[in-house]
């Protein structure tokens, strides 16, 4: 296991990385590089993503420092396995060759990937580390549950705002391809995204006299992200092998005794290979 502490690129020039280049670039190559630097010099990047990285240097910067979690949570669920989400410190995606099939580990990286984007800019916002965002605005006022009325208060995550984000920036490479493995990618991408909110739950805290709980303050939280990583290793575990249709705009499930994949399964396109075989190609 040989992950990079926030990005693969901290310890190495930008110059060396675009040198060992050998499969499509990522912006999970991103690291803790100066902004201006990281964004103009870092392949594989679209307009869309290079513009939004120049535009917020400090989301950037959290994204780059949260890359580091979300590898250690893809090693953790896979730390018996013979591919244990290792990491290839000479290819700027990180993850080598690997990414060259549409196999299920590789539905698991971008799922993962795009949930710990979520989990870190959410975080981020509640803890005032960016200009942009902070607690979740909308949570005011009072509401209800099934223990009774309750006022907002605290400092809720604003995972939608995280969410709205991830959609631009994570997305924007694929959206402009769309094509099998870009439907692919947006797909899983979603299935991370939605897994995180998935595990958001309510805290309170009582008021009132010896802590009767007269009064309830609450606030929303993210799950530890241990939740997150748990969920989308059993999605692994029942991925669905699709095609695209015929309108290539979507999946049908590869075989017929499939279930057609929901908005948070997992889903790939071909089969993986066996990582007990060495392959000189791969």
């Amino acid at each position: 296991m040989n992950f990079l502490p926030s990005g693969i690129c901290l310890y190495l020039s930008v110059a060396t990385c675009w040198l060992t280049a050998k499969v499509d670039a990522s912006w999970w190559y991103m690291g803790t590089l100066g902004s201006q630097v990281m964004c103009d010099n870092i392949p594989g990047l679209v307009n869309k993503q290079r513009q939004l990285c120049r535009q917020h240097p400090k989301v950037m910067q959290a994204i780059g420092a949260g890359i580091k979690d979300w590898i250690s949570e893809c090693q953790h669920q896979f730390r018996n396995h013979r591919w244990n989400c290792n990491t290839t410190a000479k290819d700027h995606n990180l993850f080598g060759r690997l990414l060259l099939r549409s196999s299920r580990e590789v539905a698991f990286v971008y799922a993962i990937s795009s949930a710990g984007v979520v989990y870190t800019l959410a975080r981020a916002c509640s803890q005032g580390e960016l200009d942009n965002c902070s607690c979740d605005p909308t949570k005011t006022g009072s509401s209800e549950d099934s223990k009774g009325s309750f006022n907002w208060g605290g400092c809720s995550d604003h995972v939608e705002h995280a969410i709205h984000f991830s959609q631009i920036f994570v997305d924007a490479k694929e959206r402009k391809e769309r094509d099998a493995q870009a439907l692919m990618n947006l797909h899983n991408n979603r299935a991370g995204r939605k897994a995180v909110k998935r595990f958001m739950t309510l805290q309170c805290k009582c008021h009132g006299v010896s802590g009767s709980c007269t009064v309830r303050t609450c606030w929303q939280a993210m799950a530890d992200f241990r939740r997150t990583g748990d969920h989308l290793r059993k999605r692994y575990n029942g991925a669905v092998q699709v095609a695209v249709n015929q309108y290539g705009t979507g999946f049908t499930a590869m075989h017929t005794h499939f279930k057609r994949p929901s908005k948070n399964d997992l889903v790939y396109l071909e089969d993986s290979p066996d990582y007990c075989i060495r392959d000189p190609q791969s």
